[in-house]
């Protein structure tokens, strides 16, 4: 059980007319590869440090290839020209780096209106520092309904240049949502930003600035799979706008994967200070490449952050520049987590792999024949060892392949092929579930309570119905149901799955009594059906 609190690192929005916080709508999702033939097109090398043009097109990541000779198109430099300072030992000073790579850091400063309906929701103790950002898809209310409300709001955060035509790194929570954003450099110019691609998933967005006659110095992206937990990291933003801050410290730990409830997180974590404005800003190495991008901070904490590893935003920004957004694999699956009292029950010798609770219909797991309470411990290859390894990998499976599935189903392992499918748009996800069907009337999206959710967000009873979305101006919101309640009986009767309760909603016409269980209160609440 987590009782911590996580931040996102957006410099605070400033809200004209009212307090509060926004939560920024879930945009589109989408997938893989933007990709370039290696026969008509070569990569261009942004040099920082005055390098002549062959030895800077020396060091342009190939990136990867697909079996039809097909490369990723690669816009950024993988080597700074910084020979590696204090290889051993404590650096005695990481001015002559931060001094190099500052110029290539910028401070993004974004307006825009926003709907202070809701707040996010984490698990107890958890909470997103200033609204928006990928923390889940649950959100707490901050104070009840309320939402329809619009305000201005300002906001600041970090990013970097990453090509001298002005293509800039940030965090999409930074700019998700802003109708004017504004990019100001180490020297006070600023520039006009446009967003060119978005990935809430992995919270990263890709931003360009025209030049205009402006010589743009660019930063070199690094190897986060090369680094190692004690290597020295420096991480330089515009945290509470204090501009061009530069700290230190050390990487803490890899692969942290249970910070949020995001299926696509691998975060590093760092004891480099950094505080909210620094998102987007990249976290760098004693050769001054960027190495992560500053997410997130620990808010009951100092010294524990949390950054996007580089080599994660180098498989998605190519497929920003060219689409705007990202193409996913996918199965059609809800998986958690198996643990071990759990690994006897399903026949397996060890805890291991992803436990499939819920298989949605028509979807490429069902047409594979995986069934509900199957663990899938192999998928093209590659060893599921934790459950939340399958989402990544599976995203990362080409849209159309035939992939093998192996899973342990009643203690035998069974092997079938399924074709990998593209992820759906949130808003196509939300339509094919049928456990809204019939809740959309009262203003509900509805979520069967696992085990592993209800541990997330620190339910002791995991009977009932979880109420994962509330529409503000809809019936349920009006009486009072909030995001993250649990729905335990409907007109009296027990309710068990999202499906029954939304099938009971559906046939209901004018009003139900649901009995509603908010932390350790439990009360009834009737609700009025409105087509």
């Amino acid at each position: 059980m987590r009782s911590v609190s996580i931040a996102i690192l957006c410099a605070a929005l400033v809200f004209t007319g009212a307090p509060g916080c926004s939560e920024n709508d879930s945009p589109q999702s989408s997938a893989l590869d933007a990709q370039r033939d290696t026969r008509t097109s070569t990569p261009v090398a942004f040099d920082l440090f005055d390098r002549d043009d062959e030895e800077a097109t020396r060091d342009v990541a190939a990136g990867p290839t697909d079996e039809g000779g097909v490369e990723r198109a690669v816009f950024w430099r993988t080597e700074s020209g910084i020979p590696e300072a204090q290889p051993t030992g404590i650096p005695t000073s990481f001015a002559d780096l931060a001094e190099r790579v500052a110029p290539a850091v910028v401070s993004i400063q974004t307006s825009g209106t926003v709907d202070l309906g809701a707040q996010p929701m984490l698990p107890p103790g958890f909470e997103e520092f200033f609204g928006g950002g990928p923390f889940g898809p649950h959100v707490r209310p901050d104070g009840g309904p309320g939402g329809g409300r619009k305000h201005k709001s300002s906001g600041e955060g970090s990013g970097f240049v990453i090509s001298a035509d002005g293509y800039i790194v940030t965090n999409n929570h930074v700019v998700e949502n802003m109708d004017e954003i504004t990019a100001r450099f180490k020297d006070g110019s600023k520039l006009e930003a446009k967003v060119i691609g978005r990935d809430p998933k992995t919270d990263i967005a890709l931003l360009k600035v025209e030049p205009k006659g402006k010589t743009l110095e660019t930063i070199a992206l690094g190897d986060s799979d090369a680094i190692r937990a004690g290597d020295w990291v420096v991480a330089i933003g515009n945290p509470f706008g204090l501009e061009h801050t530069v700290t230190a410290g050390i990487i803490s730990a890899k692969h942290r994967r249970d910070v949020s409830d995001e299926s696509y997180e691998d975060f590093i974590q760092t004891d480099a200070a950094i505080n909210p404005g620094n998102s987007g800003g990249p976290l760098i190495d004693l050769q001054g490449r960027v190495v992560g991008i500053n997410t997130a901070i620990r808010s009951d904490a100092n010294t524990i952050g949390f950054s996007v590893p580089i080599n994660q935003a180098k498989e998605i920004l190519p497929q920003l520049k060219a689409d705007g957004r990202v193409t996913r694999g996918w199965l059609g699956v809800q998986i958690q987590e198996v643990t071990e009292p759990m690994a006897e029950q399903f026949g397996l010798k060890e805890a291991r792999g992803a436990l499939v609770s819920q298989i949605l219909p028509d979807t490429p797991a069902a047409d594979a024949g995986i069934e509900r309470g199957d663990v899938i411990v192999e998928f093209d290859g590659q060893p599921i060892g934790e459950w939340r390894d399958l989402p990544i990998v599976v995203a990362q499976a080409r849209v159309e392949k035939e992939a093998k599935v192996v899973v342990m189903r009643d203690g035998k392992r069974k092997e079938l092929r399924v074709q990998v499918g593209r992820l759906p748009d949130d808003e196509q996800l939300a339509a094919n579930e049928p456990q809204d069907e019939g809740a959309g009337a009262f203003g509900l999206r509805l979520q069967d309570l696992t085990p592993a959710l209800a541990e997330q967000l620190g339910i002791e009873d995991a009977e009932g119905v979880l109420v994962a979305d509330v529409d503000p101006a809809g019936p349920a919101a009006e009486s009072g149901i909030r995001r993250g309640d649990v729905i335990v009986e409907f007109d009296r009767a027990p309710v068990d799955s999202a499906e029954a309760l939304a099938r009971k909603l559906g046939a209901t016409k004018k009003s139900a009594l649901l009995l509603v269980r908010r932390g350790e209160n439990t009360l009834y609440v009737p609700v009025e059906r409105r087509e």
